[in-house]
């Protein structure tokens, strides 16, 4: 009864004074939420010569039957800075398909941030939010040239986005550098240095047995002279329940070692850019040998080159960007095995502000199988048109 009481008296207090600071300033913590958002419509046929070659992982209007126009994204965002050491986000997607259902509402990011000093240097993220693996998982698509995500490091965590908790530490040099660095395709504020835990099956997919991933990042941002690099390593460890599968096959219920770790190398676009990275680890992969899904070694990565000119009041980016992945996508069906093999040229287009226009040539060459399809390799081509609204 007596520590009852205490907590009680110690609440009214906390709420006095956090309602002294509000009539102090008088300003009201909603009055600190802003709203934003973007929307991508595309096109994926122009010029195709394979419609049987797809990537589920990329687009899922990429290949198949049928075709037209797709709203890839369309978002909203509710963020702000409510208190001094209090961060929130919400973000979600209202374009995904269910079954047969397509623009279905699902949560993107749902999160707060606490600072653990006074000038917010420590912080503890806690909910659901991008996990810091992968520099071009944690780019927001909205800002991204290519328009998907490469194969090698984004297998790893589909969807960008776990339930976790992550410790995030960046001076308040470096994160005043980031966000100068922000017009440049820059990543968003991840801290130098990240640690942490998360469920391990992807965005808004409950956790299966009980074993958390943990995961680390250190990536450095460098002023040299009017450049800036950044390189950086990050890794991953935890066990993955692969949980769409075929019946047919064997499969181990208790989960898969999943492992990775990865560099990063960034050369800002002032106005040349390189964005690369490289992973390698071990996972889940379907193996038709043995009719079975395996821990096998994974390897892959990327390399953007990018030429960012301003034209008056317009910016125009061409861009090419070559990836290779060899491995397992434990998200996809077994496990799929991959092979990939990809050169894209581009063009993003900024006429004006809040809109952009992106064109991209893409010559792939994947092989990709499971139980369904135990030999399956498709070459091909095809030219992708996105329009992107953002405000």
């Amino acid at each position: 009864m007596r520590q009852k009481l205490v907590l009680l008296v110690f609440l009214i207090g906390c709420t006095n004074a956090f309602a002294q600071e509000e009539k102090k300033s008088g300003e009201k913590w909603y009055d600190k939420l802003h709203f934003g958002g973007y929307m991508q419509v595309r096109y994926n046929k122009l010029l195709e010569t394979n419609p049987n070659l797809g990537c589920e992982q990329c687009d899922e209007y990429w290949g198949g039957e049928g075709g037209g126009l797709s709203l890839r994204r369309v978002r909203f965002k509710f963020y702000g800075q409510i208190s001094p050491r209090i961060f929130m986000y919400i973000q979600p997607d209202l374009s995904k398909s269910v079954g047969e259902s397509i623009h279905v509402a699902r949560i993107k990011d749902a999160y707060l941030d606490i600072g653990l000093d006074p000038n917010n240097e420590f912080r503890v993220r806690i909910g659901q939010s991008k996990v810091p693996f992968g520099f071009e998982n944690m780019q927001s698509s909205s800002t991204r040239l290519p328009l998907d995500r490469n194969d090698a490091l984004n297998s790893g965590v589909k969807d960008e986005r776990d339930v976790g908790v992550f410790l995030y530490w960046a001076s308040t040099e470096k994160r005043a550098l980031m966000k100068e660095l922000k017009p440049y395709k820059h990543s968003g504020d991840f801290g130098v240095f990240a640690l942490g835990f998360y469920n391990g099956q992807t965005a808004n997919h409950p956790d299966l047995n009980n074993e958390f991933h943990v995961v680390s990042r250190f990536s450095y941002p460098i002023e040299i002279g009017n450049q800036v690099i950044e390189p950086g390593v990050q890794a991953y460890s935890g066990k993955y329940v692969v949980t769409e599968h075929s019946p047919e096959i064997e499969v181990n219920t208790g989960g898969y070692l999943d492992q990775r770790a990865a560099v990063s190398f960034l050369l800002y676009p002032k106005p040349f850019g390189i964005q690369a990275e490289y992973n390698v680890g071990r996972g889940p992969e379907y193996d038709k040998a043995s009719n079975s899904i395996q821990v096998k070694p994974l390897q892959g990565g990327y390399a953007t080159f990018s030429y960012m000119v301003d034209k008056g009041k317009s910016q125009f980016t061409p861009f090419v960007r070559l990836q290779y992945y060899d491995g397992g996508k434990k998200h996809e069906l077994d496990a799929r095995s991959y092979t990939v093999k990809d050169t894209e040229i581009g063009i993003e287009w900024n006429p004006f502000d809040h809109f952009e226009l992106v064109a991209e040539y893409t010559v792939s060459d994947r092989r990709y199988e499971d139980f369904e399809l135990p030999n399956n390799h498709q070459t091909g081509s095809l030219m992708r048109i996105q329009a992107q609204l953002k405000f």
